[in-house]
């Protein structure tokens, strides 16, 4: 059956099912889910395990090293890297990017997580989190001026109750949450004279504050249940608590004794702020399939009808709005692909005429339109990627097209009628334009089969592209003979007398080449080398800067800093932001629109590109709206400066989001070994020799400096002549500096912690502190800390960082303006390549940061590109069953790389793992071109002698050819100056490398197929 005959013939189908696609290509498209970027499967999990007032080195040994052994037992375990610090274990694992089914995985670790339980310390349960690579892409801030925060929290759980009922969220968190506390504060001295110990009247708050059943009783038919009160109804139960005292039996109230007062935590764990303003930061995220511009105008609907509703002074402003910036990014895209939809279109009609014209032109939205359809039926999303793809796609589509009606048109020409042609066009053409199409996305292929995180991100290249091109092939085959019968006659149109003239100058140009084909090749062998010597001067990114409205700010401080002083200085950078940086949003103006800041912690994973680290005291992140991209580096710098200048202390990285996935740092080298103290003097000869390489800036080590702490040296012997043990001297130094738990009080469905701790003045005194009475909790005898300990100052690691179950040091770095990570690390490798040949056994070094991410993803695809050259291989041997052909398609793949780099060169890009897409994507494109061109040599020959054949050949596909060219580069163009600068650098290597490629074929192909063949053009 043929299927172009079939369309002709039974048209009233074709027309119905075009019809059908047209208008469900157009439902698909409406309904489609839209996200900013396509998304990855995060593989890694952290175990965090809570291991109070243990020293780093205490949780290394005791936790960290026994949960990491039962980890590396994980088959598919890529790498482990872990941070112990005081009272914490965070261990991150990694599981290899082959493995896209995470949840068996997951499920393995939690039962290698509870099978060491039974080894830890007592009090350290590790917490398993799976859900790390959540994306909370909204996050509303929420104020109330004159609340406290208890009321802020009741008011954040009904607005989280509502939020969790909008269609499409999935989860929702709350964030800068103060947990209450009830404390009951007393002074030792004031207990010792009742003769009370603080463990006396622990136990006397947990024996009243209990529920036990009472049982039941059996009352005739009935039986009823016997309930005792017992638990605490509000503070005021709590402050009228009988007291009796051991020695005289009598009872006292506990407020008598002591001041029982509600409050929060202390010290805090995290805060959040608003603008400023304390506030909760409620954190929302997608439901897998959703679509996020929907679920963010739901959500601001929500916003508008709740604070009708909350009382004056309550407050909700968004801080995080991916929806806004998706939405933006869809429409510039469509605005992307309509521009070069017309372009495309105005190209065909100038060069083809309008009725030629027209029918090649209509095959791009149906082209398009069918692809949507399809994407929709395989779950395919818009995305950056996907509509990126969309338009590298729009001007290979029409190749298809062009063929089967120049086709057409020529056999016309010679006499047959339009079906005749249109059939036997189909026939000849079907196989050849089949193999074009699917050597095309063969192209494509390796970034579909790429195992790491990046070839998921870009995986919809192939996946749209190759449902273009075979859609394109389709209709070639169908609508446009259709087409051509009903519209064309039997008339040309657009012949195009300025195609005929380049024909003739490109013919005599050939004849030139064919005539002294050695030294045409030997000048393309020299513009290749020329331009593998320009590469060299072409810089390296791996991902570019996004193009968000947004500037973020890393802040960190010393380590060991107290939380409520990174609050203060946090606290300043924010009145400087407000002074001086922000802008009224009613007001036209270019500035900061509004911010978020996290003390404590990091802000939740709003950005699939941005990696939260673990809480701290000393870390704070401020996040950023600015009202344009434009603007975001006029704001950086006076933030910056304003850092360095008035708080040389603090560590701020002012900086953008990454526009794909990526490293924590810039510039990492990760120095390895067993010794602390041997490692760190590597570390800060490593820190040296950066410091000294031009362009770096903010050169640091994650394990931060070393920290002071107070070492109470127990003297046993006379501890235990004292009554006393180690526990008593522990719990009771944590009572008075920190306070215990000792009941609960519940409130409603809150559980409210009672804290038993000393007044503040005992607290916060250290002088008093070897003057602490401790208790023995058997006699409860009391002596004074000196007399059974002393206490000294030591240093110790703020946090000890392993990989691999190897401590680990990262030394890192970020550029200056106008520098890359690449042309860094260039130079610092030699120096440590030296320096390594002096360091003792078991000590390594790794390069890290841009680079190795860069390295991982390029190899992936790399890994997969003999599946795709064994692909196009065999279908291009199955096409022209000949190894020469094969050959000289091959080769011709290298004369785009030479447009490549002179353009990257030229226009001042880089080239990044986009930009090696690019390369691929061309590739496809390029032997396209150079099948069909040997396809119709080869046709030429049935009636032509050799010579003849090949000129013919070469002027019958030039039009074709030079067409497909500029429809591609014209439809690129928008993708070039338009898109985000992630696409920039794949636009500029596609446009020149088919630019130079393509003048290069034309002529390449016939010279080389003339050598192979022994076809001599000598006068």
């Amino acid at each position: 059956m043929n299927i172009t005959r079939s369309a002709i013939e039974q048209n009233r189908i074709t027309i119905t099912i075009l019809v059908l696609v047209f208008f469900t290509g157009i439902g698909t498209y409406r309904t489609m889910p839209r996200a900013e970027d396509p998304g990855f499967v995060v593989r890694v999990a952290l175990v965090v395990t809570s291991f109070p007032g243990a020293s780093p080195e205490r949780v290394e040994l005791l936790v960290t090293d026994k949960i990491e052994k039962v980890i590396q037992e994980i088959p598919e375990l890529d790498y482990v890297n872990s941070i112990s610090k005081t009272g914490l274990s965070v261990i991150m694992v990694h599981i290899k990017e082959s493995h896209k089914v995470m949840r068996p995985i997951w499920d393995n670790l939690r039962r290698k997580v509870e099978k060491v339980q039974p080894d830890l310390p007592e009090g350290a349960i590790p917490v398993v989190n799976d859900e790390y690579g959540d994306v909370f892409g909204i996050i509303v801030a929420l104020t109330g001026e004159g609340y406290s925060y208890a009321e802020l929290k009741k008011i954040a759980d009904r607005v989280k109750d509502e939020f969790k009922n909008v269609k499409d969220v999935a989860k929702v968190d709350l964030f800068g949450v103060q947990d209450e506390r009830i404390f009951v504060e007393y002074e030792n001295a004031r207990l010792a004279e009742l003769g009370l110990t603080s463990f006396n009247l622990r136990d006397q708050l947990e024996a009243r504050n209990i529920i036990d059943p009472g049982g039941s009783i059996k009352i005739e038919e009935e039986r009823l249940f016997l309930e005792p009160t017992g638990n605490f109804e509000s503070v005021k139960d709590i402050k009228r608590t009988v007291i009796q005292l051991p020695q005289s039996g009598e009872l006292v109230y506990l407020e008598d004794i002591a001041e029982v007062k509600r409050g929060y935590i202390e010290p805090v764990d995290s805060k959040f702020r608003v603008n400023g303003v304390p506030g909760i930061a409620l954190a929302i995220s997608m439901a897998e399939g959703g679509n996020l511009i929907n679920l963010g105008q739901s959500i601001e609907e929500m916003i508008d009808e709740l604070e009708e509703n909350y009382p004056y002074g309550i407050d909700m402003e968004m801080v995080a709005y991916q929806h806004r910036i998706v939405n933006g990014i869809v429409n510039s895209f469509i605005l992307n692909l309509l521009e070069a939809i017309a372009i495309v279109f105005a190209v065909m009609l100038l060069f083809l005429g309008f009725r030629t014209g027209m029918i090649i032109a209509s095959l791009i939205p149906m082209a398009i339109l069918s692809t949507l359809m399809i994407m929709g039926l395989l779950d395919i999303w818009l995305d950056q990627v996907s509509l990126a793809a969309l338009i590298i796609a729009l001007g290979m589509l029409v190749d298809n097209a062009i063929v089967m009606t120049e086709s057409i048109l020529v056999r016309v020409e010679k006499g047959k009628t339009i079906k005749e042609a249109a059939v036997a066009s189909s026939k000849e053409l079907i196989i050849p334009l089949l193999i074009s199409s699917l050597t095309t996305c063969a192209a494509f292929l390796p970034i579909y089969l790429a195992k790491s995180a990046v070839g998921e991100f870009t995986a919809a290249l192939f996946k749209v592209v190759s449902i273009c091109l075979l859609s394109s092939w389709l209709l070639s085959l169908t609508m446009t003979p259709l087409f051509c019968v009903w519209y064309i006659k039997k008339t040309r149109i657009g012949k195009g007398e300025k195609i005929y003239r380049f024909q003739q100058i490109y013919k005599r140009f050939l004849l030139l080449n064919l005539e002294r084909p050695y030294i045409f090749l030997m000048g393309i062998l020299g513009m290749f080398l020329i331009a593998l010597f320009i590469f060299g001067f072409v810089p390296r990114l791996f991902f570019p800067e996004s193009s968000r409205n947004l500037v973020i700010a890393d802040i960190e401080m010393p380590m060991g800093s107290d939380i409520d002083y990174t609050d203060e200085i946090i606290g300043k950078i924010e009145t400087f932001i407000g002074e001086n940086l922000q802008v009224d949003p009613t007001e036209k103006g270019e500035g900061v629109l509004n911010w978020g800041s996290w003390i404590g912690e990091m802000a939740p994973k709003y950005a699939l590109s941005y990696n939260p680290e673990p809480g701290s005291p000393e870390i704070g992140y401020i996040l950023l709206n600015t009202t344009s991209q434009k603007i975001n580096a006029s704001l950086m710098h006076p933030l910056d400066s304003f850092c360095q200048l008035y708080f040389p202390d603090l560590t701020a990285r002012v900086k953008l989001l990454t526009a794909g996935p990526a490293s924590k740092y810039p510039i990492e080298v990760r120095i390895s070994g067993e010794d602390k103290d041997v490692l760190f003097e590597i570390v800060e000869k490593a820190k040296l020799q950066l410091a000294s390489i031009k362009g770096t800036k903010n050169i640091g080590d994650d394990w931060g400096g070393r920290t002071k702490k107070l070492t109470v040296k127990v003297n046993q012997t006379k501890a235990r002549l004292a009554g006393v043990t180690s526990q008593d001297i522990a719990v009771s130094l944590q009572t008075v500096l920190t306070g215990f738990e000792t009941s609960k009080y519940r409130e409603e469905d809150l559980l409210i912690p009672i804290v038993m701790r000393n007044v503040e003045a005992d607290r916060q005194d250290l002088g008093k502190l070897e003057n602490l009475n401790i208790y023995a909790q058997v006699s409860g005898e009391a002596v004074p800390l000196k007399q059974v300990a002393d206490i000294v100052t030591e240093w110790e690691p703020s946090n000890i960082r392993r990989r691999n179950r190897l401590k680990t040091v990262t030394v890192y770095a970020y550029m200056e303006e106008g520098f890359t990570a690449n042309e860094i690390i260039l130079k610092m490798t030699p120096w440590l390549e030296e320096q390594k040949k002096d360091w003792r056994l078991g000590y390594k070094y790794e390069i890290g940061g841009e680079n190795e991410k860069s390295d991982e993803a390029n190899q992936s695809i790399n890994d997969q590109l003999p599946v795709a050259g064994f692909v196009i291989l065999m279908l291009l041997i199955w096409q022209f069953n000949s190894f020469r052909k094969t050959l000289i398609i091959i080769l011709t793949i290298i004369l785009g790389l030479i447009g490549v780099f002179w353009g990257l060169f030229l226009m001042d890009s880089y080239f990044g793992f986009m930009t090696f897409l690019g390369v691929v994507s061309l590739s496809g494109i390029v032997v396209n071109n150079a099948i069909v061109l040997i396809d119709t040599i080869q046709i030429e020959l049935q009636t032509k002698e050799p010579q003849q054949a090949i000129i013919s050949a070469a002027l019958s596909r030039f039009r074709p050819i030079i067409l497909t060219t500029l429809t591609t580069i014209m439809g690129l163009l928008p993708l070039w100056f338009g898109g985000a600068p992630m696409w920039k650098p794949m636009a500029i290597a596609i446009i020149f490398g088919l630019l130079f490629a393509t003048i290069l074929t034309l002529v390449f192909v016939p010279v080389v197929y003339s050598l192979l063949y022994k076809v001599s053009f000598k006068k």
